[in-house]
């Protein structure tokens, strides 16, 4: 299971690399149950203060993730101090519950939009922070420990 888990993350390397639109693509793992306060932090230097970009949030998550939606909190740090939150819904199945989502085994890879035609017009480091908002129905607290969540990954890529 280990070695098929390992042969997907380096085909998908492979893939990945031969991306021309992609500026920034990079993934963290999370533990095997993604923490409620467990932030996933990204440090972007832009490459350009005029051109436009596409912004990403990569989802990979297993079948042991119960759930056909995700809800995530999303900040950007600008570099002078300004900070934007969103708070964000993304569907991770079809109404029949077949995964959405790039991949060939038990991983499923989801590329989620976050924002587009964004311009990084302030020079200096960017953070990108990403953390899970999931609750179950009816509970107030959320879910504190969320299962099937593998990779949290953040991605800018060039306008066509």
């Amino acid at each position: 299971m280990k070695i098929n888990k390992i042969l997907i993350l380096l085909l998908l390397t492979l893939v990945m690399s031969c991306d021309s639109s992609a500026v920034f693509d990079e993934y963290k793992t999370v533990s095997t149950a993604w923490n409620k306060e467990d932030v996933v932090s990204f440090k972007i230097n832009p490459p350009d203060s005029i051109k436009p970009y596409n912004l990403f949030v990569n989802i990979r998550n297993t079948n042991t993730y119960k759930f056909s939606n995700l809800y995530l909190i999303v900040q950007m740090k600008f570099p002078h101090g300004k900070s934007i939150t969103d708070t964000l819904q993304y569907r991770m199945t079809t109404p029949t519950g077949k995964w959405l989502g790039q991949g060939l085994s038990t991983v499923k890879e989801n590329k989620l939009w976050y924002k587009e035609g964004v311009i990084f017009n302030e020079k200096g480091e960017y953070q990108v922070n990403i953390q899970h908002a999931m609750r179950q129905n009816g509970d107030v607290n959320g879910v504190v420990n969320l299962e099937g969540i593998t990779d949290v990954g953040f991605r800018i890529e060039k306008t066509e």
